[in-house]
């Protein structure tokens, strides 16, 4: 499902090259529930950028889903996205559009009939519990509530893959756990789930598989 085979990251730098990632040896099975751990800097949102095709390697190896990241065409990367859903920290959500207008999106770039639309958008509302929020804004909802509009969004292509980036950074504890057990229930229906946190004590209260990385490399 996941594998990379000695990949490196390197960028230039102003006076040395930079290291971001090293000899990184990875596999996730489909169906797995992995945390991906360490400090800033660490080298968690490079590997996720690598993983999303967001960049490329430097060298080594990379496949996600049957695709090889590293053959992937320009015009073959759209298509591989929608075998990934993708939830950042940040939830990126377009402040103009309602919750069904934000997660209807990927779809109607997709040019998909309105009456499937319509149809999908209120299934991972309801997976997400947000449906009774389908018609406010993102600026009317709380943190907990965005990252869940952020999380239908992500699930809209019945993803194959289901990436993280410190998806509960900007909350509490509470609604912290709240956002995991919805990757819990996703995870439950056959969804690869890999989530990259610094959130130790979120890690420690699952019994799930955790890579660590420090300084671009897995200890």
């Amino acid at each position: 499902m996941i594998e990379f085979s000695h990949a490196y990251k390197v960028y230039s730098g102003t006076t040395s090259p930079i290291h971001a990632l090293k000899d990184i040896n990875l596999r996730i099975e489909k169906g797995e529930f992995v945390f991906l751990t360490g400090p800033s800097g660490a080298g968690k949102t490079t590997l996720f950028k690598l993983l999303s095709a967001y960049d490329r390697p430097t060298s080594g190896k990379i496949c996600v889903s049957g695709f090889d990241v590293n053959q992937m065409t320009s015009q073959q990367i759209p298509y591989f996205r929608r075998h990934l859903g993708v939830v950042y920290q940040d939830f990126r959500l377009l402040r103009q559009r309602t919750v069904f207008e934000n997660v209807a999106l990927p779809l109607e770039i997709r040019r998909e009939r309105s009456r499937y639309i319509k149809a999908r958008v209120e299934e991972v509302l309801e997976q997400v519990s947000l449906f009774h929020k389908r018609n406010e804004y993102p600026n009317q909802l709380s943190g907990g509530e965005q990252q869940r509009a952020s999380i239908a969004r992500a699930l809209i292509h019945h993803p194959n893959v289901l990436l993280a980036d410190e998806p509960t950074g900007n909350l509490d504890p509470e609604l912290a756990r709240e956002i995991v057990a919805i990757f819990d229930k996703i995870n439950a229906q056959g969804t690869t789930v890999f989530i990259a946190t610094h959130d130790h004590e979120l890690v420690k209260s699952r019994s799930r598989r955790t890579i660590e990385l420090k300084d671009g490399a897995i200890v």
